[in-house]
């Protein structure tokens, strides 16, 4: 499904909605509950939500929604789905609670299991990136847009998306084997954005995430000239199972590098 200039142009403007609205509440002091997995959840998280959901089912209508605060839609009636709109709308609450700016709006559309189109908006920044399989990947600061690309420059140090104090053994154990490294911090989907553009090389993932965490990223980012990949090699997909819950995987600006070394002595 293409989207039509005019239709892409709305879904942009829908982001930076859900955006303004998740700004209105981190300039106030705000309530933090916790949902049954632990995740933290605020009124931003509700408000960017049906921004999103409204404004979406208004532009296609019909088409459904699955947002991460309207994930109980069973899996029997998601796996017939042909095409969706797969949506977080505030990705990255406990950078949102901590302030510290590192937060999105992220929409993907999802066809036949693929991650076709996507949309990041981090709101704190004020920078959007977008992109599909088509047209390419971009940016936008300051009303300037640019066309973004990967860098599949062989380098040393490689720069991957890593906490450099909290890093879990699996983790820690790949980038040993990476030999020289530059670890990168950064919260929510920016990772995945950081690479489209060229200021990272990978971001390897061996800790639980959702499909509605990774899809917008990896649509951006392949659309620039990336790849997102299972640990077997086989392509990243969606609604492929019950289980919205994502496999490990790693995202890479060149699929070339010799990451299948990374994961075992």
């Amino acid at each position: 499904m293409k989207l039509s200039t005019e239709l892409e142009k709305a879904i942009l403007q829908i982001a930076r909605d859900a955006g303004d609205a998740i700004m209105k509440v981190y300039a106030q002091d705000f309530a933090v509950e916790f949902k049954g997995d632990n995740s933290p959840l605020t009124a931003a998280d509700t408000a960017a939500h049906h921004i999103i959901e409204q404004g979406l089912n208004v532009l296609t209508p019909g088409m459904p929604v699955l947002s991460e605060e309207s994930a109980d839609i069973d899996w029997q009636t998601r796996k017939i789905w042909p095409r969706y709109w797969l949506v977080d709308p505030l990705d990255g609450t406990r950078e949102f609670v901590k302030k510290n700016g590192e937060f999105t709006v992220n929409i993907a559309l999802i066809e036949d299991g693929r991650a076709t189109f996507g949309v990041i908006y981090a709101p704190a920044l004020k920078l959007l990136w977008w992109g599909d399989d088509v047209q390419g990947a971009f940016s936008q600061q300051d009303g300037v847009t640019k066309k973004i690309a990967v860098d599949k420059t062989s380098r040393s140090p490689l720069r991957v998306a890593a906490s450099r104090s909290h890093l879990d053994e699996t983790t820690a154990a790949a980038l040993a084997r990476m030999g020289e490294v530059e670890p990168l911090s950064m919260g929510s989907s920016l990772k995945f954005c950081r690479i489209a553009e060229g200021a990272l090389d990978v971001y390897p993932r061996f800790a639980p995430t959702s499909e509605w965490d990774t899809a917008a990223g990896q649509a951006i980012l392949e659309a620039a000239g990336g790849v997102v990949l299972n640990l077997d090699g086989s392509p990243f997909r969606y609604n492929t199972k019950d289980s919205l819950l994502n496999p490990h995987f790693i995202a890479l600006a060149n699929k070339d590098l010799p990451w299948r070394s990374w994961l075992h002595d």
